[in-house]
């Protein structure tokens, strides 16, 4: 470009050749651009700029005035009125000029400046604006390290990610740490640890942020916390996500004997409506039966128990209960508890949950199992956080409240533990109609009145009316499919399962005999609360093709005739020495648990003693659960807590008997006794008559489409 003239623009060749141009075709040209030239920012950081401190913001819009005036005389700029002062006049004195003068009069009102520094400035301005103009000074990123060693840096670093998992500990034990192993490394005395206080301000700097200091809960919590970001889950139908999840209650329980201790509370909890669509109460060392007793619970209707209030009942809620009883006949004098079959539960990495025997019931029952992340609590923050809501609504108002640990409790908070196991989880039922299913939840919202937050029963009844409601029947089978399971031969003795023998003429035809299955071996279901008695699948006899359920007793069932748990009978094994042969020990064990059972009910016997006996009597052996799942109530007088079982720490069991925790199951209820005879037979079950095909084969534990164990970790 040679020269300007009017719109035109002059362009010499490289060959000499002069042409005229005109600057509206030159600047749409395909191929025009500036070469360098720097490009000025158009709008200056205004939220840089504001982040900055007040002095050196103003100092920025300082220059700004002064380099304008610099370049057009005007202290605004172009197109800004007021007088030109004649130092700075364009017109009559040059860029460089105007710059000195400029450099003099800073110098004289006390900053010393020279006519580069305003050159520097003004390129500055051009490059980047009032940004360019800014003392960096004030920018530049503090380091959390300052001025430290690398060596140490490292060491510290090191020390930190070393201590992640281990218990917490003070700051001199990282500097003790540290010290030993530059020692080690450089040798000794070679690297210098700086000051206490400046070591401190490091290790601080370093872990603060990275979650490496804090309890050990918090750093725990930290590791197991998946790379964000974190998407919301969106749940808009009923079952469709549901988290279950287990947890010591803070009350005190009283036990059989008047044993006291802290009962179990595992609870499911439905995302799309916040329903808890089922709590069981037990002991301490909840198994995976019990989770699979949930599932049960969770698909039958709550039934109302007597000295409920009518108000309680679904009839009265704002549930649609006459449009669901034509649907569901089992809804009749059921409570205000929704009745909601899961779709996908969300379970932490306990071997309750991540049992084989669990896994195989949601399979039964066609339910998907997601683990969350191993220790990770909030990616199951619904249960959680009703855990928290069931503590303050409903646990604190308990006679026996603990607190949530030992800084809250009381003095001689046993002696005011009056509630049985029993009657504590009859009063949670009853609390979880009326206190939570009624109460309105801040997170529930509908589309159409945003404004007012639901309670459970009204989220669901609204969703209930768009995804619809279909009832899932449970019979006699599936709840004998939903107990342990354990494949064995048939022998002469019959079949052995934890030192017990059990045996009954059905066995006859199939002892020693091959199972139609690949292993050879016979499905056996047994009940750890109740282990008097097993199921095991057999061949229909007749021509009629398909399979039977039958009961084989234990065959010292009638020596011991006070209820029993497995718990109960390896706490046994452990305690009387075998001296016999395999027959003859079981015989002494038999007599062991008859004594053991009569002097505890006599008030005799070791602490230890007359708690494995609470337990093992603190459920009844009637049939009121059964009573429950197909629409009987309860008798009224009936008080018979509900029975649990606990592994305690230090239990040991022998490898070849141990009747393993993954494979637990359970059918609805809390009755661990021998099956009522009323219902024994299978042609007395409501659902039996729709069961003419005969026992489905067996069901094997699976799941399908991806691992959701490995899914788990890349969560």
């Amino acid at each position: 470009m040679a020269a300007l003239a009017g719109g035109q623009v002059r362009l010499v060749a490289e060959d000499g050749e002069v042409a005229a141009v005109l600057m509206s075709l030159l600047f749409t040209g395909a191929g025009f651009e500036v070469l360098d030239v720097p490009v000025g920012s158009g709008v200056p950081p205004l939220g840089l700029l504001e982040s900055l401190p007040e002095a050196v913001r103003e100092q920025a819009f300082a220059w700004e005035r002064h380099v304008r005036e610099v370049e057009t005389g005007l202290p605004g700029g172009a197109g800004s009125d007021g007088p030109v002062r004649a130092e700075y006049d364009p017109d009559a004195r040059t860029l460089a000029q105007r710059e000195e003068a400029k450099a003099a009069e800073l110098s004289a009102a006390g900053r010393p400046t020279s006519a580069v520094t305003v050159r520097r400035m003004r390129a500055r301005y051009r490059r980047e604006g009032v940004w360019g103009l800014v003392d960096h000074r004030t920018t530049r990123p503090r380091s959390v390290v300052g001025r430290a060693d690398e060596r140490v840096v490292d060491a510290v670093r090191e020390v930190l990610e070393a201590g992640r998992e281990r218990s917490g500990g003070t700051l001199g034990r990282v500097r003790l740490y540290t010290e030993r192993l530059l020692a080690e490394r450089y040798g000794q005395g070679t690297v210098v640890l700086p000051s206490v206080s400046a070591f401190n301000r490091l290790v601080h700097g370093l872990g603060d942020g990275r979650g490496l200091l804090g309890s050990a809960r918090q750093r725990q919590w930290r590791t197991a916390r998946p790379a964000p970001p974190f998407v919301p889950t969106t749940v808009m139908a009923p079952g469709e996500l549901v988290m279950m999840d287990s947890t010591e209650l803070d009350a005190f329980a009283v036990l059989d004997d008047g044993v006291v201790e802290r009962p179990e509370l595992t609870i499911a909890v439905d995302v799309a409506t916040r329903t808890i669509c089922g709590a069981v109460v037990r002991a301490k060392g909840t198994r995976s039966v019990d989770a699979a007793e949930l599932l049960a619970r969770m698909m039958v209707p709550a039934p109302m128990r007597p000295g409920w209030s009518e108000a309680l009942a679904m009839e009265a809620s704002v549930i649609p209960y006459e449009r669901l009883l034509s649907v569901d006949a089992r809804l009749k004098g059921a409570a205000a508890r929704p009745v909601i079959t899961p779709q996908t539960i969300v379970v932490d990495q306990g071997n309750v949950f991540v049992s084989s025997s669990f896994i195989a019931a949601c399979d039964a029952l066609g339910i998907s199992v997601q683990p969350t992340p191993p220790g990770n609590g909030p990616a199951k923050g619904h249960v959680e956080r009703t855990f928290s809501s069931i503590k303050t609504l409903f646990v604190q108002h308990v006679a026996g409240y603990t607190g949530a640990h030992t800084g809250e409790r009381g003095r001689d908070v046993e002696s005011e533990a009056v509630w049985t196991l029993g009657q504590l989880n009859e009063l949670l039922q009853e609390w979880i109609v009326c206190g939570w299913q009624e109460r309105e939840h801040d997170s529930l919202r509908h589309p159409m009145m945003p404004r007012r937050a639901l309670s459970p029963n009204e989220m669901w009844a609204a969703l209930v009316s768009v995804c619809g409601y279909v009832p899932v029947p449970l019979g006699r089978e599936d709840y004998i499919e939903l107990l342990p399971v354990k494949r064995q031969k048939i022998n002469d003795y019959g079949i052995r399962i934890g030192y017990r023998t059990y045996d009954a003429k059905v066995l006859n035809p199939y002892r020693r005999e091959r199972s139609a299955s690949a292993d050879g071996l016979w499905e056996i279901h047994y009940d750890p609360h109740a282990p008097g008695l097993v199921w095991v699948r057999l061949p229909k006899p007749g021509p009629s093709r398909g399979w039977v359920w039958e009961e084989v007793p234990w065959i010292h069932q009638t020596l011991v005739t006070a209820p029993f748990t497995d718990f109960t009978w390896q706490h046994i094994r452990r305690t009387v020495a075998r001296r016999t042969d395999r027959a003859g020990h079981e015989h002494d064990l038999a007599l062991a648990l008859r004594d053991l059972l009569e002097r505890a009910a006599a008030g005799h016997g070791t602490r230890r003693e007359k708690t494995v006996t609470a337990r093992a009597r603190s459920g009844g052996t009637g049939g009121e659960v059964w009573g429950i799942l197909y629409g009987q109530q309860p008798e009224p007088e009936s008080d018979e807590p509900e029975l649990e079982l606990e592994h305690e720490e230090g239990d040991v069991f022998d490898d070849e008997d141990e009747e393993s925790e993954e494979s637990g199951f359970l059918a609805d209820g809390g009755v661990r006794g021998v099956w009522p005879p009323e219902l024994s037979q299978p042609g007395e079950f409501p659902t039996d008559a729709a069961r003419k095909g005969g026992v489905p084969g067996p069901r094997r534990a699976q799941v399908t489409v991806y691992d959701p164990f490995e899914e788990s970790l890349r969560w």
